[in-house]
């Protein structure tokens, strides 16, 4: 199965610069394959603002996050493997997402050795009712 991340990215950042906010990343720096302007990486991570203001040619592809964007008065090409996106967010108020550092669901098969009923309440133990309530 694909990887939601791509197309939580593309989504998020889609309702991010349709409601006029500034779309940014937060980035894993550590991949080889990160290629971001290393004088502002801080701790192993990078914030970047995404905005189409602020960037030239962006692809959130499924892959790749690449675009062209100016860093102190030089351009440069910047390209982000989705993997290594660890949040994307709105400037202004912080809504948005951010990721676990895998994709995967967890495969710990709990207590009873995976064989619970996914529909029961684990507290209850029971099957959740719908009731009418006039």
């Amino acid at each position: 199965m694909n990887s939601s991340r791509p197309y939580l990215i593309r989504a998020l950042y889609e309702w991010i610069v349709d409601n006029s906010l500034t779309p940014y990343v937060l980035v894993d720096t550590s991949a080889a394959e990160v290629v971001v302007p290393q004088s502002f990486v801080e701790n192993g991570r990078i914030i970047l603002n995404v905005s189409p203001d602020a960037t030239h040619s962006l692809v959130l592809g499924n892959d790749l996050i690449t675009f062209n964007a100016r860093f102190s008065g030089s351009a440069m090409d910047v390209n982000i493997p989705v993997s290594s996106v660890l949040a994307i967010y709105a400037r202004e108020n912080g809504q948005g997402m951010m990721f676990g550092d895998q994709d995967e669901p967890p495969t710990d098969p709990g207590p009873d050795g995976g064989d619970r009923d996914p529909v029961r309440d684990p507290v209850t133990n029971s099957k959740p009712k719908l009731t009418i309530v006039k």
